[in-house]
């Protein structure tokens, strides 16, 4: 219940003069109002103008609002329709709504009703309207850098260096906490390079210390107990390619100096050989540690601090870019719906409010874990904030967002009552400044005390 920049647009198409005029009086401190005194009119209108929403009784001389209905549903971006009906034609309102009429009222028409209905309509404009501007923001991040999604300034900043960086052939450090998605930019970094050779991970921390060096480099046959056979390492592996050494900070002191010797001379030698070979390899590593705290207590060296630190790319914490989070939840849905063959997934606005609110201190894993389980555990086609894990709707921020996660059900009255009853108290009862806080009109605001019977 934020406080809008412009009033919603709404056409009144009704050939009864007090009829339309009544509601036209009823509607304009909330809406900006526009009323048409036959379908004809209506429709012409609808040609030349755009609206947020339509009310349309249904039987009126000449065209009618059936015609006013199709008119809508021919629109690039249809505005939701509202029918007015007699009680003796609700079979044929019913008939309009399989058509495509959002919904419809019977006259005469009950105000407080009315108004539920104009409010439930306009919400539902404007999460399909947000909606179709996350896909275009989705696609935009997945044609401008493949693998980051995500369109707040933190993240276009990392994007905007990736592309810079990838064609070139300097070492890249990627900084950030753990589950950011430094992995993602370092593949990021490869595909755009233009290089020929593999992308080849290494996760240093999984590496027995024992083994790294012949993991990196590889060694000869004999070289030490159970060296059966030549193996060839990663760095071999990774020959006209990229090579990401993620937990960079995990590697071994000893194995530093030789890791420094490839950084500046492109070539090393074999465990146990003596055979100088030469590669053509990017370094890119990765860490969610203070590597200049560690250079300084002596536990990583500061010569391959600087080589491997040519050019830095911090990846900001999830809670720095909360924007993204509509735009990474639609990417994971997508993806993890198709592979659970469950097509065409969508989730509730209450339910991303929740995920929007929580704070993920496990990052972009933890939320992409997050909707695989509810991906998996919906039993319907939309995710609903009951399918939204205990935990997370307890990490929620508080204020108001947080009492209407705490709904037991989605249901817009509940959570609408909520909202109000939370406003009265921080106001200390003032209904005024609880109207202003709430973005509502005072006269509405004592409608809906009336309708939701609060004292």
């Amino acid at each position: 219940m934020t406080k809008q920049n412009h009033k919603p647009s709404i056409l009144i198409v009704d050939d009864e003069r007090g009829s339309r005029e009544v509601l036209a009086r009823f509607l304009r401190s909330e809406y900006d109002v526009t009323t048409a005194e036959d379908g004809e009119i209506g429709v012409n209108l609808l040609s030349r103008n755009t609206y947020d929403l339509v009310l349309t009784d249904i039987r009126m001389p000449g065209a009618g609002g059936f015609d006013v209905l199709k008119k809508t549903l021919t629109l690039p971006d249809p505005p939701p329709c509202i029918l007015f009906t007699a009680y003796g034609s609700i079979d044929t309102a019913v008939e309009a709504m399989k058509l495509g009429a959002f919904d419809f009222v019977t006259k005469p028409v009950n105000f407080d009703q009315l108004e539920l209905r104009i409010r439930r309509a306009l919400e539902t404009r404007s999460i399909k309207t947000e909606n179709a501007e996350l896909k275009r923001k989705l696609d935009e991040s997945r044609r401008v850098v493949p693998h980051i999604l995500g369109d707040s300034p933190a993240i276009r900043q990392v994007m905007d260096t990736v592309r810079q960086v990838a064609p070139t052939r300097s070492s890249v450090l990627i900084q950030g906490e753990s589950g950011t998605g430094k992995e993602l930019v370092a593949r990021a970094l490869h595909e755009l390079s233009g290089r020929k050779g593999d992308f080849v991970a290494i996760h240093c921390a999984a590496i027995p210390e024992t083994l790294f060096e012949s993991e990196l480099f590889g060694h000869e046959k004999g070289a030490f107990t159970g060296a059966v056979e030549q193996h060839k390492g990663f760095f071999e592996k990774a020959d006209g390619g990229t090579i990401f050494l993620d937990e960079i900070g995990e590697v071994p002191l000893p194995v530093q100096v030789k890791l420094l010797r490839v950084l500046e001379t492109r070539s090393f030698e074999r465990v146990g050989g003596t055979q100088n070979i030469s590669v053509d390899v990017r370094i890119v590593s990765a860490t969610n540690r203070d590597l200049e705290q560690m250079v300084a207590s002596g536990a990583f060296r500061e010569d391959l601090y600087y080589r491997l630190n040519v050019v830095k790319i911090h990846i900001p914490p999830l809670r720095e870019r909360a924007s993204d989070i509509p735009i990474l939840v639609r990417g994971f849905l997508s993806q993890l719906a198709a592979e659970n063959g469950k097509e065409n997934m969508t989730i509730s606005e209450p339910a991303m409010a929740a995920l929007c609110a929580a704070r993920w201190p496990g990052n972009i894993r933890e939320l992409r874990n997050c909707v695989e389980n509810m991906v998996v555990l919906c039993r319907t086609g939309e995710i609903g904030l009951e399918n939204v894990p205990v935990n997370i709707r307890e990490s929620s921020s508080p204020g108001i967002t947080r009492d209407i996660l705490a709904a037991p059900s989605c249901d817009l009255e509940k959570n609408e009552r909520i909202l109000i009853e939370r406003a009265l108290n921080e106001c200390g009862g003032n209904r005024s400044r609880a109207a202003e806080k709430l973005g509502i009109s005072r006269r509405t605001l004592h409608r809906k005390l009336k309708l939701y019977n609060i004292e």
